[in-house]
């Protein structure tokens, strides 16, 4: 059994208790079964966790397991996947990644960009989570998987898209015809060409968020790889003033800010001021480049230079967000229009991000759109619903537009100094009650692909809401979210990432046009799509 952490000490140190508490349980798990468990690396008394915390020692590890023996990746946090993934490409053993069902500790989605990285790199991999690994689920599939090196899970939510669908036979569609819209959008896109603007790939070793260029060249969607440096270069530029000019606007649309004066640990204007020159750098780097979406890492490097991105990449996702002009022409840069930010350069979102906006704004419907974390969920009951409601949760690019109130129902609060030293703001909010669709590109076969399906965020009771914060991340935004006609295992079992694209319709009508609209899109740039739940 090995753990693969995080590159900061601090993550690792605060979740290493978590951690070795999961491992016992997997431990007397693996008692039970008859099996017993050796770990792959010891607990380092000087860093005090017990974590792989980076690539190089994580080849180290690899040296001294054994190439065929079975072995667990066992995630109680988030991690770093390049850490492993040499050692687990070349593993001729079988692989089972295993994570604790918990919003505290992030193992679940340090697990599934693991298992979108695996599936990239084509490797061959089981999966499985529990609470306290003692449920029926899980013993049986550890049990399967000690026996034949392999979990079967439900995959019978899962069909492939196909021209030939209801929307073909006119079904409640009316006039419009979704399928050829999103057909037209790409063949334009093809034809046109975007780019895409990236701010340093690789954002915590997220191998699977990378797209590979030739993969991405048959969309009409080609990279700007710019520099980090670059951007902090051009927040030098930015004067106070115009810095002001942005805090003002958001204070002057009933954004509040949670404000202390200690910069070690609470948030202070001028980290706020710091991430508005980031907002105002943003917009013109990506202006001067011609992008059509951007990515900004702040991961290792810029986190030591500047506080987070998260403000910043929130107001570009709304289409209504401060103004800011060319720094020579005066030209309103972007006017009326949302730039499409990908949080953690995961290029995968930032392709869907880019076909949302358009596809989404040929229909008439608010373009705005994010992704989240699939962070966790549990079942509620009670208010009008009786459903497995998820939490889908992100530090930045949560537009204001996606929370009931807009502006006035958004907050800023600091950055958990663990991950972020220098501090920086996100853009808090609780999501509206309404119909979305969802979606995931993903690299697998060597191929694109790309899921998709429909899902309703539900208001729950303040009360719920507060400890579901409490129980996860307070300081970011927060989705309930009730996917349609998936249960919890189905979705882990299938998802690829750790990320979720996600974006509002009108009503369900409407969230069904967009998502056949947008499956036909993809399926034109010739991505292999699927449906997924009731659509």
């Amino acid at each position: 059994m090995i753990a693969s952490g995080d590159l900061r000490l601090p993550a690792n140190q605060v979740c290493e208790a978590a951690q070795a508490a999961m491992e016992k349980q997997i431990a007397q798990a693996a008692q039970l079964a008859g099996a017993t468990i050796k770990r792959g690396h010891p607990y380092h008394p000087i860093k005090k966790h017990g974590f792989i915390d980076s690539q190089k020692y994580g080849m180290e590890v690899f040296r001294q397991i054994p190439p065929t023996a079975p072995l667990i990746v066992a995630e109680a946090v988030w991690q770093y996947s390049h850490h492993v993934l040499p050692g687990l490409i070349t593993h001729r053993g079988p692989i089972l990644t295993l994570a604790n069902w918990s919003g505290t500790w992030p193992g679940l989605v340090g697990m599934l960009n693991l298992n979108g990285s695996l599936t990239k790199a084509g490797v061959t991999y089981s999966t499985l989570w529990s609470e306290d690994f003692t449920d029926d689920f899980f013993r049986k599939g550890f049990a399967e998987w000690l026996q034949t090196g392999k979990v079967t899970h439900d995959a019978s939510h899962v069909r492939p898209f196909s021209n030939s669908l209801p929307f073909r036979e006119g079904a409640g569609v009316g006039a419009a015809d979704p399928i050829a819209a999103g057909a037209e959008i790409a063949q334009i896109l093809r034809r046109d060409k975007a780019i895409m603007g990236v701010f340093d790939e690789g954002c915590m070793g997220m191998y699977n968020a990378i797209i590979p260029d030739e993969l991405l060249h048959p969309t009409g969607v080609f990279k700007e790889r710019l520099s980090q440096s670059a951007l902090w270069a051009k927040m030098l530029t930015i004067s106070d003033a115009e810095a002001y000019q942005v805090y003002d606007w958001l204070l002057a649309r009933g954004m509040s800010f949670d404000l202390g004066t200690k910069e070690e640990s609470e948030l202070t204007v001028e980290q706020v001021l710091q991430q508005c020159k980031m907002y105002v750098a943003a917009l013109r780097l990506a202006d001067e480049f011609g992008c059509a979406a951007i990515g900004i890492q702040y991961q290792q490097g810029l986190k030591d230079l500047a506080p987070a991105s998260d403000l910043a990449e929130g107001l570009l996702n709304n289409v209504e967000r401060p103004p800011v002009r060319d720094a020579m022409t005066g030209i309103e840069l972007f006017a009326g229009a949302a730039l499409p930010h990908f949080n953690e350069v995961d290029e995968c979102s930032g392709l869907d991000a880019l076909v949302t906006n358009r596809v989404w704004k040929r229909l008439g419907y608010p373009p705005e759109t994010t992704l989240h974390d699939l962070r966790w969920g549990r079942r509620f009951a009670g208010k009008g619903i009786d459903a497995f409601v998820w939490v889908l949760l992100i530090s930045g690019a949560a537009p204001p537009a996606h929370f009931a109130g807009g502006y006035a129902g958004a907050s800023s609060e600091r950055q958990p100094p663990m991950y972020f030293r220098l501090g920086g703001g996100t853009i808090k909010g609780i999501s509206k009650p309404g119909e979305i669709v969802w979606s995931r590109v993903y690299v697998a076969d060597g191929r694109l692909k790309f899921d998709t399906g429909l899902a309703s965020v539900v208001a729950l009771p303040d009360e719920e809401t507060q400890e579901r914060w409490r129980l996860t991340t307070p300081q970011w935004p927060i989705m309930h979210a009730v996917l349609h006609g998936i249960t919890r295992d189905q979705m882990m079992a299938r998802h690829k990432a750790n990320h979720i694209q996600v974006a509002y319709a009108p009503d369900k009508e409407a969230a069904r046009n967009a998502l056949f609209a947008k499956a036909a899109a993809m399926h034109e740039l010739g991505l292999e799509v699927s449906l997924c739940g009731d659509v």
